[in-house]
C-alpha cells in the first residue's frame, strides 16, 4: 500500500514517464514480450499485435488486492484499498501525459466475474489467434 499510494503521482511526472517508456520499448524491441500497464497499448507499444484492455469494477479489484495484501500479512482495511484504487484510477485517467485510455484496437475483457483460469484460457486463445494472423 505504501508504494501504491505514490505510484500514480510519480508516474505523472513527464521525465519519469519518458525514461520508463524508453526502457519498456527497449525490452520489447525484439517482440515476444508480455507487458502490463495502463499505457502499454496506447503509448509504449501502439503497434502491438495483441492489445488487451482488462477491466473490473473498482470493488472487485479492491477485493482481489485486499485479499492479496491480507494473505501477505499486511495490515490494511478494505476501504483503504478501495480508496487507493479509485484515487489511482482518477489520477491515471486524468493526467496530461499518457492518460489511462483503451486503445481503439484493444480487445476489452471485463474480468469481474471470471476466474483466473477462465481469464487465462481466454487470453491464450486470443494470443494464439494473433500469432497465427501475424506469422
Amino acid at each position: 500500500m505504501e508504494v501504491s499510494n505514490f505510484v500514480s503521482q510519480v508516474a505523472a511526472i513527464p521525465e519519469v514517464r519518458y525514461q520508463l517508456v524508453k526502457q519498456q520499448q527497449k525490452m520489447g524491441s525484439e517482440k515476444g514480450v508480455v507487458m502490463d500497464g495502463r499505457d502499454i497499448g496506447t503509448v509504449v507499444f501502439p503497434e502491438a499485435e495483441l492489445k488487451l484492455f482488462m477491466t473490473a469494477s473498482a470493488e472487485t479489484r479492491a477485493t482481489r488486492r485486499f485479499d492479496e495484501l491480507i494473505n501477505r500479512g499486511d495490515n490494511v482495511t478494505f476501504n483503504d484499498v478501495l480508496h487507493n484504487i479509485q484515487e489511482r484510477d482518477y489520477i491515471d485517467s486524468n493526467r496530461e501525459d499518457s492518460p489511462l485510455l483503451k486503445a481503439d484496437d484493444a480487445i476489452e475483457i471485463d474480468n469481474s466475474n471470471l476466474t483466473r483460469d477462465a481469464q487465462f484460457q481466454k487470453i491464450v486463445k486470443l494470443a494464439e489467434i494473433a500469432i497465427q494472423e501475424n506469422h
